[in-house]
């Protein structure tokens, strides 16, 4: 961990106020592939053992998987739990659960509970992804008004120095460069009734394809299409973000469309603490991926790295063996499906400027050292009260080799509501193809409002 490093950029930050240099020397950058991955994890397996030296990661689909479009199977189908923590043991595990965990056990003792695996260090990327990493790694620097310079294609911060460049490299971690799927959001009363929307989303990533086109490169980050197929009151809502370089300068261009509209009309009120559609208060819209959008309401602290208990490999939740009712229970998910394994995880806190507003004044995340993927977020309060918990299961797409997030939860502790987001058991499953930027104009998508 470079602690070193992380007190150099803020010393040069006293004299270069409006840039955090992040570049490593090149002798630094020289670990991605040696003692750390090509993406900046962790090589070596811990002192325990019970997380594994990586090894190149999954790279072979299993016989299970029937080609492309397919659903994605469990590559370790015969393995079983080697432990499952409840609210019974829970002092035997505590130091390896965020709070936002520990009261999950203990708000329902009865039913809930966590299935701890083998840790499977499974994630992979292309070769390409690892390459412009280690470029990034010696050029990349995050500039005014959160604006990044100098990186293309790979994790812009593989050697992180501090929070935001974490936050950064979550936010463009390779999600296939583009995709479409249906997902299903429930949201979930204390007594169990459940409100279902079903979405298509259409997703391309400039920043991560190797040729974005020239009006692109180096300005659209990431582009989301969502077109709300039910419940029919809310069915042909259309929502359109462009994630800008320049978040704070053009922080989301967005566009939103209701039934009874008129027309596509552009909107500054999709970021932030917007609530998210038919969410039912339990999400606002910079919750989606464990955090989206602009961070600048907040102060970003790297705390440390630390081994925790976290969802991975969650083949077993994306199997569409199980309807929606089977997984989609009273007060949380069905305790059988989730898988956790034990991950060392960057800690990064974000406390509330007190210029700014939000209803969460702090946020704690706990990033996965292998792909940045967000995994578990504690919110709190404006009372520093433990308020919710989110979690996020994904799996490795083993034949395009990237992270798939393919489940969220938002836990309402104080209500015993909760929000689950992301499913597509049901329905297709996820495809990576070519999307075509002019299906992210809002001149095109103004035909669909139609």
């Amino acid at each position: 961990m470079r602690w070193g490093r992380a007190a150099g950029c803020a010393a040069g930050a006293l004299l270069l106020p409006s840039m955090l240099l992040a570049k490593v020397p090149a002798d630094e950058a020289k670990r991605l592939g040696a003692d750390l991955t090509p993406w900046g994890a962790e090589a070596a397996a811990n002192a325990a053992g019970s997380i594994p030296e990586w090894r190149g990661g999954l790279t072979t689909a299993p016989p299970c998987f029937k080609g492309a479009g397919s659903r994605y199977c469990d590559p370790f189908p015969d393995e079983q739990p080697l432990y499952t923590v409840s609210a019974a043991n829970l002092a035997e595990h505590r130091m390896y659960l965020s709070p936002g965990q520990q009261a999950l056990l203990e708000r329902y003792p009865d039913s809930y509970r966590m299935r701890v695996f083998p840790t499977r260090r499974s994630f992979a990327n292309p070769a390409a992804l690892y390459e412009a990493a280690r470029r990034n790694a010696e050029t990349a620097v995050l500039g005014e008004g959160e604006t990044l310079l100098d990186a293309r294609l790979g994790v812009p911060f593989p050697i992180p120095g501090d929070g935001r460049e974490i936050l950064f490299n979550h936010r463009l971690r390779y999600l296939g460069g583009a995709y479409r799927r249906v997902f299903a959001q429930f949201a979930v009363t204390a007594g169990g009734d459940i409100s279902l929307t079903r979405v298509r989303e259409d997703y391309r990533a400039p920043y991560s394809l190797a040729a974005p086109t020239a009006k692109e490169a180096g300005v659209v980050m990431r582009q989301t299409l969502h077109q709300v197929l039910q419940p029919p009151r809310l069915a042909g809502s259309l929502l359109l973000q462009h994630e800008m370089q320049q978040p704070l300068r053009e922080a989301h261009r967005a566009w939103q469309y209701s039934p009874g509209q008129e027309r596509l009309r552009r909107t500054a009120t999709l970021a932030y603490d917007t609530p998210g559609l038919g969410a039912d208060n339990l999400r606002f819209n910079d919750q989606l991926d464990g955090f989206s959008g602009p961070g600048d309401r907040y102060d970003w602290k790297l705390v440390g790295k630390a081994e925790h208990l976290v969802p991975a490999n969650s083949y077993v939740l994306h199997s569409d063996r199980y309807r929606y009712a089977e997984i989609v229970r009273r007060h949380h998910l069905n305790p059988d499906l989730p898988r956790y394994e034990l991950r060392r995880v960057w800690v990064v806190e974000a406390q509330l400027r007190k210029t700014s507003s939000h209803p969460y004044r702090k946020r704690r995340l706990y990033v996965d050292e292998d792909g940045w993927q967000i995994r578990v977020v504690d919110l709190y309060d404006g009372s520093d009260q433990l308020w919710r918990v989110q979690e996020v299961h994904s799996l490795p797409a083993y034949d395009q080799l990237f992270e798939l997030p393919v489940g969220e939860t938002v836990y309402d502790l104080p209500s015993g509501r909760y929000l689950a987001q992301g499913l597509n058991n049901e329905d297709p499953e996820t495809l990576v193809q070519a999307l075509e930027p002019g299906q992210f104009e809002p001149g095109t998508v103004s035909r669909l409002a139609k």
